[in-house]
């Protein structure tokens, strides 16, 4: 599903990044790829979803 159509972002690239980079922030997040900034519609959606994947990284849940 994409999350930002002004930049072709989905919710799997979200995903990814997370796994990844391990973002803490969502302003951490948008360093790494670009959302919510074009018309910023996206940056709820984009919010739910890094939290829906930290929630079920393993990493995540050891430090929360």
């Amino acid at each position: 599903m994409y999350v930002c159509l002004c930049n072709g972002i989905s919710d799997k690239i979200i995903r990814q990044v997370v796994r990844q980079h391990h973002p803490q922030t969502f302003r951490q997040l948008c360093k790494l790829i670009p959302l919510g900034n074009q018309c910023g519609k996206c940056v709820r959606a984009a919010r739910e979803v890094m939290h829906d994947e930290m929630l079920h990284t393993s990493e995540f849940k050891e430090t929360a």
